[in-house]
């Protein structure tokens, strides 16, 4: 289980996946609010996962 525990480790890890996926194309079409938004959301998962949480200076995340 994740330090939430709502959702098991495995979740967490494709949730986190499909937020780089989107923090990606958001980065293409040159949306910053949407940027931003998933930045967040990879910080929130990978703090939940216990590993080192990504840096995005671009958004000031």
């Amino acid at each position: 289980m994740s330090a939430r525990g709502k959702f098991t480790t495995g979740q967490t890890w494709g949730a986190l996946k499909k937020a780089w996926k989107g923090y990606k194309i958001a980065k293409v079409q040159s949306d910053r609010a949407k940027m931003t938004e998933y930045a967040k959301k990879i910080k929130t998962l990978q703090g939940e996962l216990g590993i080192k949480q990504s840096s995005f200076p671009d958004v000031g995340v």
